[in-house]
C-alpha cells in the first residue's frame, strides 16, 4: 500500500547501490566531462580561491575533474578548495580519490560536514564572509530547502570577476516529463524536491543575476527496469523515483503508469531493443 513507500535516502546503503548502477547504465559523467573539457576553459578566470560544493552523490570523481582542469590552467597557483558536504561516508569517498589522485599540487582542502544551508547558517552566526572566485554545486538543488534564497547568498560571495556554476537535470529531460507527473506521488517527505534547469531561468531573472545555460546531452539505459525480477533493474526504479524498492511497495496503478510513462517518447527513446532514457543535464554559469 502507498503508506509503505519510503524515501529513498533514508537508507543510505540502497541509495549508494542504485547510484553504482546510474552511474554504470550512464554517460552523465562522461557528458559532464565533456563540458569541462570543451567549455570550462572559456568559463573560469583568474581564480586563486575555490569553493567546491560536492553533491551527496558525486563522490568528487568530477570536482576532482574540474579542480585538476583548473591547476592545469594556472599552474603554481594556490587553490583552497573548501568541501560542503553532510554525508560522512561521502566525505570519506572524497578523500579516498584525493589520496589516490597525483596532480593535485597546491590544492589545499577544508571538509565541512555540513549542508548548504547549515554552513550559511554558521557563516552568518560568526559574522563570517568568504569571497570564492568560483563556486560549484554537483546535482545538489534537489536538496535545498529556499532555493532562490540559496542562489542569492552563495551569489553573493562571488568576487568580483567569480562564477557560480550549477549542474543539475534538464528541463528538457525524461527527469521533468517524469517528476511534473507523479512527484506528488512519491514519498519526498522533506528529503528533497525536484528542481530542472528549466526552473532556474525564473529565480535568476526575479533576482536581476545574469547567466548562461548549457544543454549537455546524456541518456540512460533503463532496460533491465522492464525484466521482472531482474535486481539492477529494480535499483535503478529506486533511483528514478526516490523510492525504496518501488517495485514492491508502490501503488499497483503507480507502478504500471509510472512504467508505462518511462517508455513514452517524452521519457525515453527505444533503439537496438533497449530503452533509453532521457537524462540531459542543464548546467548553469552565473555571474556576479
Amino acid at each position: 500500500m502507498a503508506g509503505a513507500m519510503q524515501n529513498l535516502l533514508a537508507d543510505l546503503d540502497r541509495y549508494a547501490q542504485a547510484f553504482r548502477i546510474f552511474l554504470e547504465r550512464s554517460t552523465e559523467h562522461q557528458s559532464m566531462q565533456q563540458f569541462v573539457e570543451q567549455q570550462l576553459p572559456d568559463v573560469i578566470a583568474s581564480f586563486v580561491f575555490i569553493l567546491c560544493f560536492v553533491s551527496p552523490a558525486s563522490l568528487g570523481e568530477m570536482d576532482l575533474q574540474i579542480l585538476s582542469k583548473i591547476r592545469a590552467r594556472y599552474p603554481g597557483v594556490t587553490i583552497n578548495n573548501d568541501v560542503v558536504e553532510p554525508s560522512a561516508s561521502q566525505i570519506s569517498k572524497y578523500k579516498e580519490h584525493v589520496a589516490q589522485a597525483s596532480n593535485l599540487e597546491n590544492i589545499k582542502f577544508t571538509w565541512h560536514k555540513e549542508t548548504a544551508n547549515e554552513y550559511e547558517s554558521r557563516m552568518n552566526a560568526e559574522k563570517k564572509t568568504k569571497k570564492w572566485d568560483f563556486i560549484h554545486m554537483i546535482q545538489m538543488l534537489y536538496y535545498v530547502k529556499d532555493i532562490p534564497a540559496t542562489l542569492r547568498y552563495f551569489h553573493s560571495l562571488l568576487e568580483s570577476q567569480g562564477k557560480l556554476l550549477i549542474i543539475l537535470v534538464s528541463g528538457k529531460s525524461g527527469w521533468e516529463t517524469l517528476w511534473k507527473k507523479h512527484a506528488s506521488s512519491f514519498p519526498l517527505e522533506g528529503f528533497c524536491s525536484f528542481i530542472s534547469s528549466g526552473d532556474l531561468p525564473r529565480m535568476l531573472d526575479s533576482a536581476g543575476m545574469k547567466y548562461q545555460l548549457y544543454e549537455i546531452p546524456s541518456h540512460l539505459d533503463i532496460t533491465s527496469c522492464f525484466i521482472e525480477g531482474d535486481k539492477d533493474g529494480e535499483l535503478l526504479l529506486d533511483f528514478l523515483t526516490e523510492t525504496i524498492d518501488f517495485t514492491k511497495t508502490a501503488p499497483p496503478e503507480l507502478k504500471h503508469q509510472v512504467m508505462e510513462d518511462l517508455r513514452k517518447p517524452g521519457c525515453s527513446e527505444s533503439r537496438d531493443g533497449k530503452v533509453f532514457f532521457n537524462s540531459s543535464l542543464g548546467i548553469i554559469v552565473i555571474e556576479p
